[in-house]
Parts: structure tokens; C-alpha cells; sequence
């Protein structure tokens, strides 16, 4: 979708604010990432020497940025870490503005009273290593003065773990209260419940699988070859470019398919049905099916705040994750986990199917659920952990309770 293209008739209207209508109004940028100079925000920052992944190349330094919400305790024993899935970032509450191009995305659930109670515990979220909202990653300046774009190296979840843990050392927390995570943020937690058990007590893993399959692997390979097409994505070398030039048309068009493994066909077709956008025919009249727009706007408004190299390496990245990978299987290397466990998916999620929740469940020897995995019922697909905030919230109580 070209940025000309958008106007309010071209976005499903009573969700868009006069904000949004603004801002796609406007050429995108180069690229969406957080750089240094922009407005900070609510972003606290550690920074660390040498980094060497585990394809054996080095990074010489490395930035995490994170946000906290609580306090740590004297004993520093009531920490949270909330590690996010593939497009989000650290903002877990507060409004979008300087420095934080979206609204928190787990604004019920993290506060005080909230099921995640920040007058008792401390939660910690790091934007993980690789993304674009300020730790190290390829829109990063590297040493010679220039973004390493394509010399940025690849990523896997373990790196990115690793990455993690470094946080946790810097900030004292030798143990973590609870690791929480959804999506790709459940891979991190559940690698960090298998490099680290003594470093874990409690665990959460939301629509999250022990393992890309084949065709997860092949839906993310999908997206980055959406990217790579587009001319202006010239390698990966598109920092210098003008506003309006980068490569958003191919990270747009991945964030598109990205979309629709994440809602359901019952939402898509229940919300969208068969409308038309406006009252010009999509039948050879030149006008456009409602849910063609909604994939459209959101596309276009996605390419604002995220950057095409970073959606590279993250998916990349996801596509590693096998907790089982040198262990001796997926079995074999979760009956090593000792953090009471729950485990959550969505009864409509083709992205991530429940039968990958269950075999995590089966396999770690203390679940919340006698080795099932709890399962809801939603419309709204893998997004439901995300949407589906009562029903998840009451179970995270249940897991800080036990």
C-alpha cells in the first residue's frame, strides 16, 4: 500500500482515531525503530561489553532497554520478568507519546491491583536483543559510525535469552519471582526455565509452542522474503533514504500475512463478513472489501513503528527456537524445569495450535493443571492472550498465589 493511498475512507473508520488518520497521512519513515536522540520515554537502559552469539559472531557491545513498574524488595525476591512477543516491546502500561509510538499492550494487567500487582511485585520488561525500540539491533549505530543493517548477525533465542540474563545480573535478581511470556515472548521464558531453572519459580507460557514447526518455519520465511523483494529494501542498505522511500510497501505486506495467523477466521468472518469499505463496489468497480482495508491500515501503520532489518532478525530468530535442540528432545529437556508452571493457549490459534501447549504441559514435572494445559475458548485466535485479558489475568493470580 502506498502511503498516497491512505485516507480515512480506506481504514475500517470506528477504529481510527483522528491521530491515526494524521499520521498515515504522512509519508513513513525509513524505518520505525527508536534511535538515539529521540525522546526516551519510560525506557531505562543497561549497557554491556562483548556479546558473542551462538553462530560465533560478536557483537562489542550491546544496549537492553527496559521498563519497570513496583518496587524491588529488600531481597530483591519479587521481581517479574514480562518478555514480549515478536512485534511489541518493553511498554507493557502507559500511553502512547514521546518516545512510545503505541499504548501499553497489557495495560489490565499489569498495575496496581492488577493481576500482575505492582504495589507487591516488581515487573521488569527488556525490549528484547535484535528489535527496534532501543536495545541493540540492526538499526543500531555500530562502531564505525553507520547502522549495522545487514552486518547485524543473526539471532537465535537462546542469544537473546542470554542477553536477558545479563539484565538480570545487572539489576541484582538472582531469581526471578515469575517469567511470564505470550507468543515469541513464551519462547524466551520457557528457554530461560531450561538454561536457568534455579533461576526461575514460577513460569507462564501463553500460546507458545516448545518448538517451530515446519509450517511456522515456513510462514516466517514467507514474511522476510516480503521484505527482501521490495527494491527499496536494497540489501538491507536503506537507512539514507528519504522519508517516504524506505522499504515499508515489503514490511507492510509482511505485517499483513503476519495478521492473519494471529486473528481467527471466525473474528475475520463475523466482524468483516462480505462488506465493502465505502459505497464503491470491490466487483470490478474499483472499490475495496472491508477486510482488505483493515489489513491495509493496519500494514501501513505497523511500518511506523518498526524497522524491516529488526523484523528480519527477530522472525529469523523465532524460526530457531527448539527447546530441545542439543538436549536430547523437546521431553527430555523440559523435565529439567523446575518453576510451577502454567500453561496457556487458544482454542482458536493457528499460529501457534494448542497441541504444542500440551506437550509442554506433559513434559514439566510441576504444572498448575496436572499436566494439561489450560485451554480458552476465544474468537479472536493467537491474539486472545493478548484480548482475553480477564480470563488470563486470573489465571496469572493463580500461578503468584501458588
Amino acid at each position: 500500500m502506498d502511503w498516497q493511498s491512505t485516507s480515512e475512507d480506506t481504514v475500517p473508520s470506528a477504529r481510527v482515531t483522528a491521530a491515526d488518520a494524521r499520521l498515515l497521512r504522512a509519508r513513513p519513515p525509513v524505518t520505525g525503530a527508536w534511535r538515539d536522540g529521540d525522546p526516551v520515554g519510560d525506557r531505562k537502559f543497561a549497557a554491556f561489553g562483548s556479546f558473542r552469539t551462538e553462530s560465533e559472531q560478536e557483537l562489542p557491545s550491546i544496549r537492553i532497554a527496559y521498563e519497570s513498574w513496583g518496587e524491588l524488595n529488600a531481597a530483591r525476591d519479587n521481581a517479574i520478568l514480562v518478555l514480549h512477543a515478536l512485534t511489541g516491546d518493553s511498554h507493557l502500561r502507559g500511553k502512547a507519546g514521546a518516545g512510545h509510538p503505541t499504548a501499553g499492550w497489557w495495560e489490565d494487567i499489569v498495575g496496581p491491583g492488577a493481576p500482575l500487582d505492582t504495589d507487591r511485585w516488581c515487573v521488569i520488561a527488556p525490549n528484547m536483543l535484535g528489535g527496534c525500540q532501543g536495545s541493540t539491533g540492526p538499526a543500531s549505530v555500530a562502531p564505525n559510525g553507520y547502522e549495522w543493517a545487514s552486518r547485524f548477525p543473526y539471532l537465535t533465542i537462546r542469544d537473546q535469552v542470554a542477553a536477558q540474563a545479563l539484565l538480570a545480573d545487572e539489576l541484582g535478581i538472582d531469581r526471578w519471582a515469575a517469567v511470564i511470556g505470550g507468543s515469541m515472548g513464551g519462547m524466551h521464558a520457557l528457554e530461560w526455565a531450561v538454561t536457568h531453572p534455579e533461576r526461575v519459580e514460577r513460569l507462564a507460557i501463553l500460546s507458545s509452542p516448545p518448538t517451530s514447526t515446519a509450517d511456522q518455519v515456513a510462514l516466517n520465511s514467507v514474511q522476510i522474503e516480503a521484505i527482501r523483494i521490495d527494491p527499496r529494501f536494497q540489501g538491507g542498505e536503506y537507512y539514507d533514504l528519504t522519508e517516504g522511500e524506505g522499504p515499508h510497501r515489503g514490511l507492510a505486506l509482511a505485517r499483513r500475512m503476519a495478521l492473519l495467523n494471529y486473528r481467527s477466521p471466525i473474528e475475520l468472518n463475523q466482524r468483516f463478513q462480505r462488506s465493502w469499505q465505502s459505497g464503491v463496489s470491490p466487483l470490478g468497480r474499483g472499490g475495496r472489501f472491508a477486510v482488505e482495508s483493515y489489513l491495509d491500515f493496519h500494514g501501513n501503520k505497523f511500518t511506523r513503528r518498526f524497522d524491516a532489518n529488526s523484523y528480519i532478525t527477530v522472525v529469523e530468530a523465532m524460526s530457531s527456537h527448539d527447546v530441545g535442540r542439543d538436549r536430547g528432545g523437546v521431553e527430555e529437556a523440559l523435565h529439567g524445569v523446575t518453576a510451577t508452571t502454567l500453561v496457556l493457549g487458544i482454542d482458536t490459534d493457528r499460529l501457534f495450535p494448542v497441541d504444542g501447549q500440551h506437550r509442554i504441559a506433559r513434559s514439566i514435572p510441576n504444572t498448575l493443571d496436572g499436566n494439561e494445559a489450560v485451554v480458552l475458548t476465544s474468537d479472536f485466535g493467537h491474539d486472545g492472550f493478548l484480548i482475553e485479558t480477564e480470563e488470563v489475568g486470573a489465571h496469572l493470580r493463580r500461578l503468584l498465589e501458588s
